[in-house]
């Protein structure tokens, strides 16, 4: 399932939700300033979210607003259960480390010890590299969408061990870099299996479910599988929603099934204890290193950071049209659990916002918890002349990621994966994003260079350039027919209205797919480099020894360099 980088969508429309009685523990809650968080889900016919609020080992304040079915008009409440996403890591990597515990298995195992079906990849993969995202291994969600699997699609772990195995190659060398990628977590509930006799759901289920209480949780590895009192989930359709669940079967990566009064008992015993023990809790809070010795955010399925000076342990998750939050404040015995039914929902900033609620007098101010930048005081509104000088296009020369500034009325923007979003100026050349992530932004070298810090997968130093500008005849010199044997399929690319498109994707029998970017515009950045409109995804065309175009190499996100080959029948080659 997907990361904290899903949380990177505007928040759409005017979503709409019914106001249900607060369920209260103890005296004196903020009901008031936690309500208003989610008033804006407050009106009539909308999905919406429950909320839990975590202190000294009790639910102190829950709620649910808005409705768990709308076509039942079913209301969501602390016991309606969601589809937590990535939010599942952090029970899988709990499954591996209690085998170990158990003498079952190691972290710094080989994987092809217990998956030797993979390729060989030249160097050792551990399973401890698969629980900090360090493994190379290329995202197997990422690369079914670009096979053109439906979401709709009933997939299994077979659909998905088989196409992580036609992978030839790695993103990387393993250890050497950070790439958060759920083939690794989905090849952890194959190792759990493997090792255990068990399927994921049955291991969890026996070692941790269970013996905490959590009895409205499980892993939910059957599509035809009934959850009582479970949400469906829900996208903005124009004025309404349309239905947005995943029927895909697999597991490890996300697909845990819970309630925010179930979390409230995991989260409990990082405190207490009672599943695992001391060093198995910390060993699970242990933040992953590179072999460059780089302390990352990532331990095993939880992020380790802080927000405004308070040091947090979370994870949040995407899937279909679920979202999930869970953040933690060790020091405060303190946690919110955010779980949501649609798409636009942003419960990483919601939860946030109630942490502040009730832990803003331990906080540090929003410009003294940021990190990267001057901390200088606020300024007044920038001239027209300051914002213009930051307009333009940026471009990671480390990875091809192009980030787009914009200025309209007297606020600067920033476009990451084709989503503008406002920046809060600090100074005139030093900006931070607040929501729904927290990113520090500073212009140096007179504009002519971008600094991105505070999120692991987006940090980078962008160089300003100037994008290509190409007539329809020089677009039409990249248009053809380009296979990739590990996707088992044929892009095909060319010109429409003037614009180089992907025009469509089809299987080895000819077969149309639905990919979700079929008909996406290819945008010119540098030579031979374009990037799909809208999205970080982009395409480098190779040439041969002639000069003459042989393929491309794609870059999407967590899956790199994937290679394509252009299919000689019916294409004139031609130099651009």
């Amino acid at each position: 399932m997907t990361s904290r980088l899903t949380l990177l969508r505007t928040l759409l429309g005017t979503l709409t939700t019914t106001l249900l009685t607060p369920t209260l523990v103890g005296q004196g809650a903020p009901n008031a300033a936690v309500d208003k968080i989610f008033e804006d889900v407050g009106k009539s016919g909308s999905p919406g979210c429950a909320l839990g609020v975590y202190r000294g080992g009790s639910v102190i304040y829950s709620k649910g607003y808005g409705l768990a079915s709308i076509e039942m008009l079913a209301p969501i409440t602390p016991q309606t259960v969601f589809d937590i996403g990535s939010s599942s890591k952090q029970f899988t990597a709990a499954s591996i480390l209690l085998l170990q515990k158990q003498g079952k298995l190691s972290v710094n195992d080989s994987i092809h010890k217990y998956i030797p079906e993979l390729p060989d990849y030249g160097q050792k993969v551990t399973i401890l590299q698969l629980l900090n995202h360090t493994s190379g291994m290329r995202d197997y969600l990422t690369l079914m969408d670009l096979a053109g699997t439906n979401i709709d699609s009933v997939t299994n772990d077979e659909d998905a061990l088989a196409v992580i195995a036609r992978q030839e190659r790695l993103n990387f060398p393993p250890g050497s870099d950070y790439l958060y990628s759920n083939s690794g977590y989905f090849l952890l509930s194959i190792i759990v299996k493997r090792v255990s006799g068990k399927t994921l759901r049955e291991f969890a289920d026996e070692n941790i479910f269970k013996p905490l209480g959590m009895t409205h949780t499980q892993y939910r590895d059957d599509h035809t599988l009934l959850i009582p009192n479970r949400a469906l989930a829900y996208d903005s359709k124009g004025e309404g929603y349309n239905l947005s669940v995943s029927y895909f079967e697999q597991t490890g990566d996300g697909a845990v099934h819970t309630t925010v009064e179930d979390l409230q008992k995991w989260d409990e015993n990082f405190y207490t204890a009672q599943i695992g023990g001391k060093d198995f809790l910390a060993e699970l809070q242990e933040p992953g290193k590179l072999s460059t010795g780089k302390t990352l955010e990532y331990a095993k399925g939880l992020f380790i950071g802080e927000f405004r000076g308070l040091r947090t342990v979370r994870h949040g998750g995407a899937w279909g049209g679920y979202r999930a939050e869970l953040l933690r404040f060790p020091a405060q015995h303190f946690s919110v659990a955010t779980l949501c039914n649609f798409g636009n929902s942003g419960p990483e900033n919601r939860a946030n916002q109630v942490a502040e609620v009730f832990l803003a007098s331990q906080m540090k101010s929003e410009g003294d918890a940021a990190v990267g930048v001057s901390h200088a005081p606020r300024q007044p509104a920038l001239s027209a002349v300051q914002m213009d000088a930051l307009v333009g296009s940026y471009r990671d020369p480390s990875t091809g990621a192009i980030s787009r500034v914009s200025a309209k009325d007297g606020v600067v923007s920033i476009e990451l994966f084709g989503h503008p979003f406002p920046l809060k100026a600090l100074s005139p050349t030093e900006f931070q994003m607040l929501s729904p992530i927290v990113l520090n932004i500073v212009f140096e070298d007179q504009a002519r260079l971008l600094r991105i810090t505070g999120e692991e997968e987006l940090n980078g130093k962008y160089q300003r350039f100037s994008p290509r500008s190409l007539s329809a005849a020089d677009l039409a010199r990249y248009a053809g027919n380009y296979w990739s044997r590990e996707l088992g399929v044929t892009y095909q690319i060319g010109v429409v209205d003037g614009q180089l498109k992907l025009t469509s994707v089809k299987d080895a029998g000819d077969f149309p797919r639905a990919a979700s970017f079929s008909g996406t515009e290819l945008l010119p950045s540098i030579q031979d480099e374009f990037q799909f409109a809208g999205s970080g995804m982009r395409i480098l065309f190779l040439r041969g020894a002639s000069q003459n175009l042989t393929g491309f190499s794609l870059d999407a996100g967590r899956t790199k360099e994937l290679a394509f080959t252009r299919q000689e029948k019916g294409v004139q080659q031609v130099n651009p």
